[in-house]
């Protein structure tokens, strides 16, 4: 009986780990989608804003009001398209490159493609105790003098 008890537990295991790759694979491929729905609609934006252009130039009117706006459109869904670029690179274990943008593992100190230290927490985390050190000698200063 154990053996068939191992069997089960196995069984289970594997279509678990199964199970979880398969979510994973879904959450990428609407991902992917999803930036290339973005993408799209990053081109239309684009489109309009050279046609609003045209239309200005070719009557004479001042139409920086709405490039302003179009403008402003495409930049959030610029933001937009970074976040899920960033929530892709993340489901692959990889980091991005502030200055250059290309994917390293997700353990790299230094970007493959072109050397910049790559971001880490531990610099906020080391900050964090250094400001508290420096409130500690106040406190003790102060009850030194009472």
């Amino acid at each position: 009986m154990s053996i068939l008890e191992d069997v089960v537990v196995n069984a289970k295991t594997a279509a678990n780990a199964v199970g979880k790759k398969a979510g994973q694979l879904v959450d990428s491929s609407k991902l992917k989608i999803s930036a290339a729905d973005l993408n799209n609609e990053i081109g239309k934006r684009f489109e309009n804003l050279g046609r609003i252009v045209y239309n200005a130039e070719k009557n004479g009117t001042d139409a920086s009001e709405m490039v302003k706006e179009n403008v402003e459109s495409i930049n959030d869904l610029y933001e937009q398209l970074d976040a899920i670029h960033q929530q892709l690179t993340a489901l692959r274990n990889k980091t991005l490159c502030k200055n250059c943008g290309s994917e390293n593992p997700i353990d790299a100190l230094y970007c493959n493609h072109c050397g910049t230290r790559l971001a880490t927490e531990e610099p906020e985390e080391e900050a964090q105790p250094e400001e508290e050190t420096e409130v500690e000698p106040a406190q003790e200063s102060g009850t030194t003098e009472e």
